[in-house]
């Protein structure tokens, strides 16, 4: 049986087990070289990954479990002594500072003025203070609340600029605030104008202040250190989001109104109207609004969302398909104590379609946790302004949140209601693909329903992974228990996450097409990878997207049946593949993880982890070979240390009007189709070449001829032939 716990090092080192005869527990004590050893390599790297733990529990004849446990109590031991250290130093430094400032007050209580030789009031003293910090504290209120309307009325918060010091230097009043306007980026004095010039036109952050805290301008690692002003700012405009979107939410006419296909989209008209932002677009006519609305129930409770939303990593992990990057870049508020309620964070994050030709999107926006009642919490997020700097880090950002969010209300048995508001404002800066236009602007591929639906299929993969109801999934085949069942999910979330984090064009991963038939083009990228097994290893990916006349979930079905494998993965070589096991969602059956087999083949040994996921907003189908040895650790429920550079399918609608789609294989690709599909196929593959050297020649062709080939055999079972053949 597995063994657990080890403490640090010493004669005290020791495992502890179960001692079933006598009822208490006995203890396994490591010998002088095996403390030597794990000593030696703790002083080198306290923190060994799972490839160095495997490494020395074999050379030590202990677990990989064990090896674990004894490096985090010797961390903590460590930690401890710190901390010991620590405190005692900071003792004698208190001790210290107190005695100094006993005879402080001693020598001040014998102060004589040079001039009248009077002993001053220091009774008197402290009251004068007293009354001018008062003082102080109402005028930065003042300035704070005439900031925040400004604010609100040019659509944009205040710079850090406009501060008190700096209006007593102009000697400028609160009325004053229309007559003046900031000369330059950087400018540090504020000169009065006539009221026909330029309109008041500041922003939260300079470009000096991003520079200065930014260690890297090319990756979304940013962090911001926000003054006590800019905190009340947001909080202010925290406030008056949440109302606006409160109205949203419980407001059906005027504001919303239903699309060609039944959904809920933002009437813009109305609500301009109703909440008026003088200045926000500038009449910029590559300027557009993307607002919808859609609930959904999703199988969690409250108060988990809400911490989930909370947490830029579970944030993350909840929208794999959508979320590219996110990060918390300053926390404004923690909350109650308790809860999240009142919470106030500031966030970066890059969305995604998942497709090498379509840009992301960027924001910077505040998220703001409320709870409104005792079963209902409202999550608001929103952006604002950035000054539009050509060195400014963020400049080149091309989206803008206004007032999005959601609202959560708690069902029975761990259930919620979530309805979704999505409103953002985009400009664009380069041409859409032609294949993704009417996909982008309905506003399926970034809208509420998107969200709610991939929320739905996350909360609901949690469920089957932490529960062991047989009503949310269902084992088939040979996996023996819930922890082989929590360590099989966990391998094919690792490969899912691998996959949905190269395939959008980013600071990262910079697509460029090398191949362009007729009918789909090939576009290639070459980086290190950065999975924890094996870094930095150089991988050469492409992808082609391809339209076809069949609805998404026909083709989601074709693709992840098993029994269809050979008619469109040339590496089988044509061979039959059988599943071997499964674990599936019994609400949604085509959700599954599956081990699959090919045979009548000599290599017997590897396997295919495959996981497909589903959903109203588009479907996955993820796919790597896994060695055996590798599968049976995950199914006895052990962590498995292997590589993952995973290819597979992303399917969505092509956006047009989802009657006219064909359903059925018979009716081919036929000129009379006005609506479909989007496939995208990613390949992936080991090179020898490094990130920045051109693509080599050989590699190229390699992956591209097996890219084509796929997509041909694919067409030919759709009864699609390519215009070549």
């Amino acid at each position: 049986m597995a063994l657990q716990g080890a403490s640090g090092g010493g004669h005290d080192d020791h495992h502890e087990a179960p001692n079933h005869r006598r009822g208490k527990k006995r203890y396994h004590r490591y010998t002088k070289d095996q403390i030597q050893l794990l000593e030696a390599t703790f002083n080198e790297c306290p923190h060994p990954d799972e490839k160095m733990r495997l490494q020395l529990s074999q050379e030590l004849g202990l677990t990989p479990r064990q090896i674990k446990f004894w490096f985090q109590n010797r961390r903590t031991q460590m930690k401890a002594k710190s901390e010991m250290v620590d405190t005692s130093l900071l003792k004698v430094e208190n001790d210290k500072i107190r005695s100094e400032n006993v005879g402080i007050k001693e020598a001040l209580k014998n102060v004589i003025c040079l001039t009248c030789g009077i002993t001053p009031s220091v009774q008197a003293d402290c009251h004068e203070k007293q009354r001018l910090r008062y003082e102080n504290a109402q005028l930065k209120e003042e300035l704070q609340r005439v900031s925040s309307i400004v604010s609100y009325h040019i659509g944009r918060p205040l710079a850090p600029q406009l501060s008190l010091a700096h209006m007593e230097q102009s000697h400028l009043s609160s009325s004053d605030l229309s007559m003046v306007t900031y000369v330059g980026a950087t400018q540090q004095s504020m000169i009065p104008i006539d009221s026909d010039g330029p309109s008041l036109d500041l922003d939260l952050l300079t470009s000096n202040d991003i520079r200065a805290s930014a260690s890297n301008t090319n990756h979304p690692s940013y962090s911001f250190r926000l003054l006590g002003m800019h905190k009340s700012l947001i909080t202010d405009m925290a406030t008056s989001a949440l109302d606006e979107l409160m109205k949203l939410f419980q407001t059906n006419e005027p504001f919303w109104s239903k699309s060609a296909d039944g959904r809920d989209v933002l009437d813009i008209d109305n609500y301009k109207r109703t909440f008026p932002k003088p200045n926000a677009s500038m009449k910029n006519h590559n300027l557009w609004t993307d607002a919808s609305r859609a609930t959904a129930g999703v199988m969690m409770d409250s108060m988990q969302l809400v911490e989930m939303f909370s947490d830029s990593t579970k944030w993350g992990d909840l929208f794999p398909t959508i979320v590219l990057k996110a990060r918390t870049l300053e926390v404004i508020s923690y909350g109650s104590f308790g809860n999240k309620s009142g919470s106030l964070q500031l966030m970066y994050e890059e969305l995604q379609v998942a497709s090498p030709v379509v840009p992301i999107r960027q924001f910077i926006f505040s998220r703001f946790c409320q709870q409104i009642d005792q079963k209902t919490w409202a999550v608001v997020d929103f952006s604002y302004h950035l000054p539009q700097d050509g060195n400014f880090p963020y400049s080149q950002f091309n989206s803008r949140r206004l007032p999005s969010g959601c609202l959560i209300q708690s069902l029975p048995n761990g259930y919620s209601k979530v309805t979704w508001i999505e409103h953002v404002e985009i400009e664009e800066k380069t041409a859409v693909h032609r294949l993704y236009r009417d996909l982008i602007y309905s506003g399926l591929a970034f809208g509420a329903e998107r969200w709610v639906a991939c929320l739905q299929r996350s909360c609901e993969r949690i469920a089957c992974q932490t529960m062991t109801n047989s009503w949310i999934c269902k084992l088939v085949g040979v996996i023996p228990s819930a922890e082989g069942k929590k360590s099989m999910m966990n391998l094919s979330q690792r490969m899912v996450n691998n996959f949905c984090a190269i395939i959008s064009p980013s600071d990262d991963h910079q697509w460029s097409c090398v191949s362009d038939f007729d009918d789909f083009e090939i576009h290639a990228n070459l980086y290190k990878s950065t999975d924890c097994v094996q870094p930095n290893t150089t991988v050469l990916s492409a992808a082609a997207t391809v339209w076809l006349p069949h609805s998404p979930q026909f083709l989601f079905d074709f693709l992840r049946d098993e029994k269809n494998r050979p008619k469109w993965d040339v590496l089988t070589n044509n061979k039959p593949v059988q599943e071997i096991t499964r674990i599936t969602n019994r609400a949604h059956p085509g959700n599954c993880i599956s081990v699959l087999q090919v045979t009548n083949t000599r290599d017997t040994n590897i396997l295919i982890l495959q996981e497909s996921c589903s959903d109203s907003s588009g479907s996955l189908v993820v796919y790597y070979p896994v060695d055996l040895p590798a599968i049976n650790m995950a199914m006895n429920g052990e962590e498995v240390c292997v590589p993952l550079l995973p290819s597979g399918f992303v399917i969505t609608t092509d956006g047009r009007h989802r009657s006219t789609m064909s359903t059925s294989r018979k009716e081919g690709c036929s000129a009379a189709s006005t609506a479909g599909s989007l496939v995208t196929l990613v390949l992936q593959m080991v090179v020898s070449s490094q990130p920045g050297e051109n693509l080599g020649a050989q590699s190229v062709a390699t992956i591209s001829n097996l890219i084509g080939g796929t997509v041909r055999k694919i067409k030919a079972a759709m009864n699609c032939p390519s215009p070549t053949t």
